[in-house]
Parts: structure tokens; sequence; C-alpha cells
């Protein structure tokens, strides 16, 4: 039987990666995105099946996933992947920008993972991957809300991990590094305004560092992150996480084997932000 995997934001970035990764495999794809403009050749290609659906908009979720089920007959895998950065001073957002950072990136992924666990949970199988990040277990300056999500993923994603493996469902983790996406662009929310001077010398060394041509050549191609989230979905294990990435790898690394003072120092030299 081919199997199904329904991912969400699956325009750009790792979820089009993925989607045309698990073609390859000889998978059926349900690629869902906000606008089925961005659908490229995923619209064309044979066994994906392209559908509209905004996380924020409980509707879309509903009817996507009811054509995934008319077409292809259950859903195997769920990849949560649709999220964004917001970053910036906290002063500098409303709430309304608080809000849709949450909303999208932790309310919307529980909403989607809500309406196919009833079918998971009858078929006794199923996997669901959360596309975390290394953000999700340590930090950068002026991402509170990107990374409150992402802390939020992780530990969502753990509790469930208990819930659901009793009902044949398993849970991943993925969490990548830096990624040559559209993070930086479309799906990075920065903000700061004028009056707020007192944090501009932090906001400046931000993106001297984030723009550098040292940071630019430790992102990995999406690829990397469709092969780890393809080796997660069939390792047939109930191991929990996965970094992607080989930066990925050592920041995850420094950060088990250093203390709290001594890996944030690492960090806050790294920015420019020690003395």
């Amino acid at each position: 039987m081919t199997q199904t995997i329904f991912i969400t934001g699956a325009s750009s970035g790792i979820g089009n990666a993925t989607a045309h990764y698990f073609h390859d495999k000889g998978w059926n794809v349900v690629a869902t995105m906000r606008d089925l403009e961005q659908a490229g050749d995923l619209a064309a290609l044979p066994k994906v099946q392209v559908a509209r659906l905004d996380v924020t908009e409980g509707s879309s979720i509903t009817t996507a996933v009811e054509a995934a089920y008319a077409r292809f007959g259950r859903i195997d895998v769920l990849l949560n992947n649709a999220g964004y950065g917001a970053y910036g001073p906290l002063e500098a957002f409303d709430m309304d920008g608080i809000r849709r950072q949450f909303d999208t990136n932790v309310i919307g992924l529980l909403e989607v993972t809500k309406a196919i666990l009833p079918q998971m949970r009858a078929q006794g199988k199923g996997v669901i991957v959360n596309i975390s990040s290394i953000g999700g277990r340590m930090t950068f300056p002026l991402g509170s809300l990107y990374h409150g999500t992402k802390f939020a993923v992780e530990g969502l994603s753990e509790a469930l991990h208990y819930e659901l493996e009793p009902l044949g469902i398993r849970i991943k983790i993925v969490e990548p590094g830096m990624i040559a996406t559209d993070f930086s662009g479309r799906s990075f929310d920065f903000r700061q305004t004028p009056e707020l001077t007192a944090y501009q010398s932090v906001v400046d060394k931000l993106f001297a560092v984030l723009g550098s041509p040292q940071m630019a050549a430790t992102a990995s191609p999406p690829s990397v992150v469709s092969e780890t989230i393809w080796a997660a979905v069939t390792d047939g294990t109930s191991r929990l996480r996965y970094t992607a990435g080989a930066d990925a790898a050592a920041y995850m690394s420094a950060r088990s084997a250093q203390d709290d003072a001594t890996f944030i120092g690492g960090i806050k030299t790294q920015f420019g932000l020690a003395g």
C-alpha cells in the first residue's frame, strides 16, 4: 500500500523540498500552503495533491484534511512544518504580532495535529513529525517570541510522545540549524521602532552576525532536513529528537556539554554582547 504524507507549509523551503523528496520515493503527498499560486511544479506531479491550508484558519485545516482522505484514504505521516520567525525587541511587538507568532507556530500545529489524530488512532499507527529548531533548545538575542514558540513545540511534542506511543503513533522532533531557505525573507518578521533606541546596539550586532559570510557558510540546503525527516519517519524506532545540519549538531553538543553560564557566555561573545 502506498503511504501518504501530509505537509504544511509546502510552498517553499523545507516543506517544498520534503514534498519532492517523498514524491520521488513513491509516496502520495498532500502539499498544503496558504497560497496555491506558490505551488510551482508540485501541482503537476503525479501522486501529489496540492491544497490550500492556513494553520490559523480552522476551516481550511478541516477542508484540506477531508480532501486528503477523499483522495488517498489515509494519512500515514503528518509533517507540521508551517511557521515563521518573529524577531526583535519584545517592546516592538503589539499583542496582535505576539499572538500571530504563537497562533502560527504553536496553536496552528496543535490544531492540524488534532484534525489528523482521530484517523491515525483508528488505524493504530502513524508518525507525526514536528519541525522545531535548534532554537527550541537554545536562543539567540532578540528572539523571545520565535524561541518561545519553538521551546513550546519541544515540550508539547515530548509530552505527546507519552500519550500517543501506546496507540502506535510516533512523535518525532526535527531540529534544523541554519538552513538556506526563505526564513530570512518572507518567513522572517523583524520589528524595531525608532523610539526604542536602547535596543539598537543589540539589533545591529544581531544583523552583523546573521548577515555575515561566516554564518551563511554554515547554512545547509533544505535537502539536509528532508533527508533527516525521511530517516525519522522510516527508522522504525521511538527516537524522539533529530538534529539536521552540521551547525545544529555542533550547537547541541555544546549545549549538552556546558552549563548555562558557559554556553550563554559563548553566545554573547558570538554576538558581541560579552562584557
